[in-house]
């Protein structure tokens, strides 16, 4: 079965709760059962991890090659700051779909700048919760076709 790791980082634990007039209502725990439920339909594995810690979530890039065939990030802040996070993505060759609940490119100009997108196959932004199952729908035909 197709492996897919859906990574997301800082802050984003505190969905629900953390700025819901950007960020929406729904939990991180909402997003990985959505991101579960539509890996079934769509015949992908779908494994959730959430970090606070630029490092940690490196490590888990590093530790998706040879386990999964893609990857789902939101990177949350690093999307703006991490030229490491950019490198470790490049490093696994893994196709990477760049997804954020808010619109990024109609937010503060420090947030118009993404150095995950120069590395991954596409950039969702601006649809909320519901840009995870987009990504996971573009990622599977997208796997399906290689």
């Amino acid at each position: 079965m197709t492996s897919v790791l859906i990574l997301n980082g800082p802050n984003l634990n505190l969905l629900g709760t953390r700025q819901p007039d950007v960020y929406g209502a729904t939990t991180m725990s909402d997003i990985e059962q959505m991101c579960i439920d539509a890996g079934e339909r769509l015949d992908l594995s779908v494994t959730c991890h959430q970090s606070n810690h630029e490092g940690v979530m490196i490590d888990h890039i590093h530790a998706a090659k040879g386990v999964h065939d893609g990857i789902v990030l939101n990177a949350g802040a690093y999307t703006h700051t991490s030229v490491a996070l950019m490198d470790a993505i490049a490093s696994v060759e893994l196709p990477v779909v760049e997804v954020h609940l808010s619109n990024i490119h109609a937010r503060e100009a420090f947030r118009q700048h993404s150095y995950i997108a120069p590395v991954a196959v596409g950039q969702i932004c601006g649809f909320g919760a519901q840009g995870y199952i987009m990504a996971l729908d573009a990622l599977a035909q997208r796997l399906a076709a290689k």
